[in-house]
């Protein structure tokens, strides 16, 4: 039940407060005072789409708050526990929302902050909204499937039927595309195959760009080395000169040296020193010379290499390009070559494969779209005869209605095609709705069908202006059906009708005021002798007569 609802700042109501009760509650006022106003709080509270529209002009923020008392077994219980939310047995629920001036929403389920999508869905368990306009859905032949599931409660067959219709497109979409390939196989297995025998001649090899981009800057050099190493060699005397200059030299000291024998001459130490110079020389010079020669032939290379080794690069880089990829990739490239002509090789296996899978995902839907029919079937049934049940309250024992279920074209909802037919008089065929019933006749169908349902929801119901267009006797058979729907729980109902304002066991009054600045929107509960006046004003317009107090009285059953 909707004990509390708190207010502030959503349009053209700056604070209100309501204490509610369980049975029918009527809100009454002239239009234009805000009673929908109240509604579309009480939607920003359970999470409906709200936008900065509501908040009240100057203020920051709009704020609405609804309190609920939940028994122990209502389904808002269980989507609280899944999110850890859980409440004690004898806790109130409260939501709260608020709106910024610059459109921002915060959401808070006991005071703790949720999101609004999560808001909207614990809302959805809570009220049960039905406008003046949701006659206008029994027009449209392509909503009454959905009504019908409401009604027969079909989440989980629905649920599995859309899943098996995913799974069933997805079969298709792969047969498909596997028959596609087919038709351009061969000319694809030539192309592959061709591109393979190119990737095995060239024979590209690990990290060899690289290596060949080493050798090449190698021998680009290569020529200017060998003039500098051939002038080195020149140098250390290619000729031998050098060395023989050195060998006179040494061979000098050593005569000096014989002539001294044995002597202790003082110029013994120094010839001995600059013999032993004179040796080292040489040998270091020799040994130099042939270094220089030896990394001269290191640089006197094939002239045709580089000319050979810029071949290859070129190569690489143009197999690289013509198949998008790095010249590091192209071995991956000739593997991923292969295995596509692996896979158009086994293309008859993977066809067979894919027909059996649309088979298999076919009788699955096939399944699944038959027990969603066989489920719907009987609903439609409950939903006629729970229909007919409402109709004799509602001054229309004499119609007929009836939910015609056909085959229709595959899709998530199944194959159904699913239509509500009616006949208003005695002896018609039954027929459209659009065609056959009034405004008023529809509004009535339309209350017949909620309230079939709602003995199934176990959520607050709000009826806002459903009995516009019917007026007298079949106003007060709107009123007394909507009283005998609050019995077991709680109706709330926005009326311009004094007969169904009479039903309810409780009213309040909305009225609007007007200053200098500003408008606002006000509303109160309303005492019996209250209620006699409001359903009088409601009868006779602006001027109150005593014919119309009387009549209010009547209506009241008040004698």
């Amino acid at each position: 039940m909707l004990s509390d609802i708190s207010i502030r700042n959503v349009v053209l109501i700056e604070a209100l407060d309501l204490d509610l009760k369980s049975g029918l509650t009527a809100l009454t006022g002239e239009t234009g005072a805000g009673k929908s106003i109240i509604l579309d709080a009480l939607g920003m509270a359970t999470g409906a789409r709200s936008d900065k529209g509501l908040v009240r002009k100057g203020a920051k923020s709009a704020q609405c708050i609804a309190c609920f008392e939940l028994p122990n077994s209502h389904p808002a219980r269980e989507i609280l526990t899944s999110a850890d939310l859980d409440m004690e047995a004898d806790q109130n629920l409260v939501l709260r929302r608020t709106i910024g001036s610059d459109g921002r929403s915060k959401a808070y389920i006991n005071d703790t902050p949720v999101s609004v999508k999560f808001l909207s869905t614990l809302g959805d368990t809570l009220l049960e909204v039905h406008g003046q306009h949701d006659g206008r859905g029994l027009l449209n032949p392509n909503q009454h499937i959905h009504m019908l599931d409401e009604f027969g409660g079909h989440i989980k067959e629905i649920a599995a039927c859309s899943e098996a219709f995913s799974a069933l497109r997805s079969a298709e979409a792969r047969l498909n595309e596997l028959r596609l390939s087919a038709e351009k196989s061969d000319e694809d297995r030539d192309f592959l195959r061709h591109a393979i025998d190119e990737l095995d001649r060239l024979d590209p090899q690990a990290d060899e760009e690289n290596t060949l981009a080493e050798t090449r800057r190698f021998l680009q050099g290569a020529e200017g080395a060998l003039s500098e190493l051939n002038a080195a060699d020149a140098a250390l005397g290619a000729d031998g000169a050098f060395e023989q200059r050195l060998s006179s030299a040494l061979a000098g000291i050593e005569r000096l040296k014989d002539k001294l024998g044995e002597s202790e001459h003082p110029a013994r130490g120094a010839l001995d020193q600059a013999g032993t110079a004179l040796e080292k020389a040489l040998l270091e010079t020799q040994e130099a010379r042939h270094a220089v020669q030896l990394a001269a032939q290191s640089f006197d290379l094939n002239p045709d290499e580089l000319e050979r080794v810029e071949e290859r690069l070129f190569a690489l880089k143009a197999a690289a390009r013509k198949h998008g990829v790095e010249v590091s990739a192209l071995m991956s490239k000739r593997l991923e070559f292969a295995e596509e002509i692996h896979a158009i090789e086994n293309l008859d296996v993977e066809l067979d494969q894919a027909k059996n899978e649309l088979k298999r995902s076919a009788q699955a839907f096939d399944k699944s779209a038959k027990a969603l029919s066989d489920a719907r079937r009987r609903a439609a049934d409950r939903l006629d005869l729970g229909v007919h049940k409402e109709l004799p309250g509602l001054k229309m024992e004499r119609a007929i209605f009836q939910t015609i279920i056909d085959d229709g074209p595959p899709s998530s909802l199944g194959v159904d095609k699913v239509r509500f037919q009616v006949a208003t008089n005695v002896g018609t065929t039954p027929g459209p709705l659009d065609k056959i019933a009034s405004g008023g006749e529809l509004a009535r169908f339309s209350l017949a069908i909620k309230a079939a349902l709602a003995s199934e929801t176990g959520r607050v119901m709000i009826f806002d202006e459903v009995d516009q267009g019917v007026g007298g006797a079949v106003a007060s058979a709107v009123g007394q059906r909507l009283s005998q729907l609050a019995k077991n729980g709680q109706v709330l109902v926005v009326t311009h009708s004094p007969q169904v304002a009479a039903s309810a066991d409780h009213q309040f009054r909305i009225s609007k005021s007007s200053s200098k600045d500003a408008t606002h929107t006000h509303i109160q509960a309303i005492t019996a002798q209250e209620r006699e006046e409001e359903i009088a004003r409601m009868l006779a317009g602006e001027t109150v007569t005593q014919e119309a107090r009387a009549a209010a009285r009547q209506l009241m059953g008040i004698s």
